[in-house]
């Protein structure tokens, strides 16, 4: 897994790349909270236009993300999902908390 992040202003990018699990979840996880702390953006996107496969480590690593932007009271948007993952992240409630978007 691969993960580039972009920078803005208020606000940070993250681009996913290939496959999200519990083994590269964690490194996902620690490149974009130091990056968060280091920048205290307003709002965070994640961008899954190129993740191939997502278990639910996928929405573990959206979740986190959610309360660590609360920390700075910030906002997370999940963009370049795909149809079966945007009912999954409905189906956990991830939805009710971040802006989900389809490719």
């Amino acid at each position: 897994m691969n993960v580039t992040i972009e920078s803005s202003g208020d606000l940070l990018i993250a681009y996913l790349i290939g496959e999200i699990d519990h083994h590269s979840s964690a490194v996902i996880r620690e490149k974009i909270d130091d990056t968060i702390a280091f920048k205290k953006p307003k709002h965070l996107i994640l961008d899954f236009k190129n993740v191939s496969f997502m278990d639910s480590s996928g929405i573990g690593l959206v979740m986190g993300r959610y309360r660590t932007m609360q920390s700075f009271k910030g906002s997370v948007e999940v963009r370049g999902i795909n149809a079966q993952t945007k009912k999954l992240m409905e189906l956990s409630g991830l939805s009710s908390i971040v802006i989900l978007k389809e490719n």
